[in-house]
């Protein structure tokens, strides 16, 4: 039991974390439970972001008089905050039982548990964050709205992928990419906003001297960014709030100025998204950048984007309350740590693996990725638990995003390692949850799309 919903052991149990509970199985045996019961009431949740937009999403808990009501509270805590992380919003409003809606209010309060994203949301959206509660049939009726992105190839187009490790960028003609390189870089650490710039600066005037002329630049990076403005992102976080304001906030909207061309940057996981869309010539495409973190991004049916945050570095995957902790929420059991750099270095000493402490977690995933190449088993135990982790979290992605294929990109996805995670997500769906296995394609593509092929498909964002 966590705080009162019941928690369930995986029937594929990760080789590197027995203590792994995978945040869909207790969903659906909550819900299962709420159906046995006879005891249930419907719940709503709405989520209010950006030109009113409006997500809702509908679910079942226990009547206030039934024996199991303790769970509600987990579980809607759970619940909002993948959906604020998913769909993003700065007022949430709970529709049904009153005392799960102060719960959360609680939770997202100044001093409450989740403190941390309702200051980031109010400052993605630029509005104070709030809770409300209103009867079931008060609910908000949703208001998404979808746009077209992407898929501009014509002209010379530079693109750019800025990483925590290295930034890639590509020169790309016609839609054919005439130049492609990585280079390496520490943004993460760096507080002055004038090296942020000079790099991006840097790597798009690399491009452009492999094109006759520049038409449009297209860029992705961790973090939340609207209209081109950064409002979130963890490779500046060592930037002063005062710096940041000033110089990072507007930074890629003057950097497009000064070249004089279209710039277009977003998310990286929507790059991520687009590229699999692009190269499947199809939509429901969800994809997964596994970096210093992990990124989102999704495609809906129609081939468009929603609007939506996807930021599922933040969004729950494993409901054990000793799971591993993100360092910068504060929270546990989180994308971040499951899929990324990060999880890597936290799968080393389990492992058994012994490396320079002082070694940095780039470095720790090459030399993990370098035993793998030399069949280092205990190097594959530590792919092996990524994609045991991996199928249980395509399984909880379907109950909130309608899927026909999972992308899956990033530099922990390099080499041998990203074949055995891929394989291992396969199995899990094959095993555990037979119907997404039928109706749901994982994917990875080939070496070289895996490292570059972010930064063509952000050369195909701007629209001439």
């Amino acid at each position: 039991m966590a705080h009162g919903i019941k928690l369930v052991a995986p029937a594929v149990v990760p080789p590197l974390d027995q203590g792994f509970r995978p945040a869909v199985l207790a969903d659906r045996a909550f819900l299962d439970e709420v159906g046995k019961s006879g005891q249930s009431v419907p719940l709503g949740i709405a989520l209010e972001r950006n030109d009113a937009a409006l997500s809702v999403y509908q679910t079942k808990v226990f009547a206030p008089d039934a024996p199991g009501v303790e769970a509600n509270l987990q579980y809607v805590e759970r619940l909002v905050k993948f959906l604020l992380w998913q769909r993003g919003g700065w007022n949430i409003t709970i529709a049904g039982d009153a005392r799960t809606a102060e719960h959360i209010k609680q939770a997202y309060a100044a001093d409450g548990i989740r403190a941390f994203d309702a200051d980031l949301m109010a400052g993605v959206y630029e509005q104070p964050f709030t809770v409300e509660n209103v009867p079931y049939e008060e609910l908000p009726e949703a208001s998404e709205g979808t746009v077209a992105l992407g898929g501009h190839l014509e002209g010379c187009r530079i693109g750019f992928d800025l990483g925590a490790s290295d930034r890639k960028t590509s020169a790309v003609l016609d839609g054919e990419a005439v130049f492609s390189e990585e280079v390496v870089w520490d943004p993460k650490s760096q507080a002055d906003p004038q090296y942020h710039y000079e790099g991006v600066v840097d790597c798009i005037k690399r491009a452009a001297e492999h094109l006759p002329h520049v038409d449009a630049i297209g860029g992705s990076a961790a973090g939340i960014y609207i209209n081109n403005r950064a409002l979130v992102a963890s490779l500046f976080r060592s930037i002063p709030k005062d710096q940041f304001d000033a110089k990072i906030k507007q930074m890629f909207v003057r950097i497009g100025k000064e070249f004089g061309v279209p710039l277009v940057v977003v998310n990286d996981g929507e790059v991520t998204a687009l590229a699999g869309a692009m190269s499947l010539e199809d939509g429901g495409v969800l994809g997964i950048a596994m970096g210093s973190s992990e990124a989102g991004g999704y495609v809906t049916l129609d081939r468009n984007i929603t609007g939506w945050l996807n930021e599922l570095a933040f969004c729950p995957v494993d409901y054990n309350p000793d799971g591993p902790v993100d360092e910068w929420s504060g929270d546990y059991g989180v994308g971040s740590q499951y899929f990324s750099q990060q999880c890597v270095a936290r799968l080393v000493p389990v492992a058994g693996i012994e490396l320079d402490p002082e070694m940095g977690q780039p470095e720790q995933l090459e030399a993990v990725q370098e035993l793998m190449a030399e069949g280092d088993e205990r190097a594959r135990r530590i792919m092996e638990t990524i994609g045991c982790y991996l199928g249980y979290a395509i399984a909880h992605y379907a109950d909130f995003y309608d899927l026909k294929h999972v992308l899956v990109l990033g530099r922990v996805t390099s080499g041998e390692g990203g074949r055995v995670i891929i394989e291992g997500a396969k199995g899990i769906l094959t095993q555990e949850f037979p119907e997404l296995a039928e109706q749901v394609s994982v994917q990875i593509p080939d070496e070289t799309s895996r490292r570059v092929g972010q930064a063509i498909a952000a050369a195909s964002l701007p629209e001439l």
